[in-house]
């Protein structure tokens, strides 16, 4: 933070052209850059402080809250609704855990918020022993926040540095919050425990991105393409990249998010069958194109698969440039042919890169693999 914003990106690009340098006949699309502010539609606040005087933030070194309400990088509907937050923290008497000695019962408040300005909100807890409390006192708060679609608590009784549990009780009539992607007017469904990028405008471009790949595939094949999406997440790659006859499979390892995209794939209508699973345990199959987007630790064994597999496309969307170079180097049955840079994070040195990848015609190439 603090580096001119033009500054960042052409740092950032520049290091993923670098690590990716031994292609160099890479076709590099332009970049999609980011809003540098106000461009976050989730917050993960670690509770701090009193429960009449609480903090939402992150813990100092000692465990003592800081209270990041004033982040300038919350969308303006997120940041609208933390302070009637903080007031419901100290309205239904909820004690913040505190780490040093492991009392209180509220550790994190995980929120999302919608391009509609709706919002889903999770209380973390440690027990279920505060959930009849903020029953009790939930109204006074969608009074005030209508906008808020789905609440819930979720139980993390363990002392761990992860923001939430397995367990969660809904609050609210409402167990999805839906997020419209305005270029392509689907709608994904996010249940509590799904997963969604970070910066909403900028998922909304990897989609249209991956679209467009699969469209040109499309009209270059005899036959329309077999997709499978590996780490599928609610679906949004693989629903933009359903089409006329195209038989579209995700594969993800969270139930919820698979109930997600299976319910957005049946309100917009589309061909697309989403099962639980684990991505890298994935056999090979008859599949045309192949779609990945793994969290930073990438694909690791998964290009084994992928190199046995009767794919001739794949699209790679990575986190993670080192992992992400590391895997294209142990898949040398593919050839990249474009590649693109998302800002989906500015003020961070993280971002996004999609590439594009066709499996050669012949002889593999001769690229030693990377351990």
């Amino acid at each position: 933070m603090g580096v001119p914003y033009a500054e960042q990106v052409a740092t950032k690009e520049m290091r993923i052209r670098t690590l990716l340098g031994r292609w160099p006949d890479i076709t590099w699309l332009s970049p999609k850059l980011s809003n540098e502010s106000a461009f976050r539609n989730k917050a993960k606040l670690v509770v701090g402080g009193t429960s009449g005087s609480p903090t939402l933030g992150i813990l100092d070194s000692v465990g003592r809250g800081v209270d990041l309400r004033s982040c300038g990088l919350y969308e303006p509907a997120l940041a609208a609704l933390l302070p009637r937050l903080a007031d419901f923290i100290a309205r239904a008497n909820l004690d913040p855990f505190d780490v040093p000695t492991g009392k209180g019962e509220l550790k994190n408040i995980l929120i999302t918020i919608a391009p509609s300005g709706q919002a889903m909100v999770r209380f973390v807890l440690r027990s279920t022993g505060t959930v009849a409390r903020i029953r009790k006192h939930l109204p006074w708060l969608l009074h005030l926040s209508p906008q808020l679609r789905v609440v819930s608590a979720n139980i993390l009784p363990e002392r761990k540095a992860v923001p939430e549990g397995e367990q969660e009780i809904l609050l609210t009539e409402h167990d999805a919050l839906p997020m419209l992607i305005a270029a392509s007017g689907i709608t994904l469904y996010l249940r509590p425990q799904s997963f969604f990028q970070t910066n909403t405008a900028i998922a909304e471009a990897l989609y249209m991105q991956a679209r467009a790949w699969v469209q040109r595939i499309a009209e270059q094949e005899e036959h329309p393409p077999t997709i499978t999406d590996l780490y599928c997440g609610v679906g949004g790659f693989s629903l933009h990249c359903a089409g006329p006859g195209r038989r579209v499979h995700g594969i993800e390892i969270s139930h919820q998010a698979v109930e997600s995209a299976q319910l957005s794939a049946n309100f917009a209508h589309l061909d697309a069958q989403f099962f639980t699973g684990d991505a890298t345990a994935w056999a090979p199959s008859e599949t045309d194109v192949l779609i990945v987007n793994p969290p930073r630790r990438g694909i690791g064994p998964l290009t084994h698969s992928i190199a046995r597999s009767a794919a001739r496309h794949l699209i790679y969307s990575s986190c993670n440039a080192e992992t992400l170079a590391r895997d294209m180097a142990n898949m040398p049955e593919f050839s990249p042919l474009e590649a693109r840079f998302f800002d989906m994070f500015p003020q961070t040195r993280h971002s996004e890169t999609m590439v594009l990848l066709n499996r050669n015609p012949g002889k593999a190439q001769s690229l030693p693999r990377i351990r």
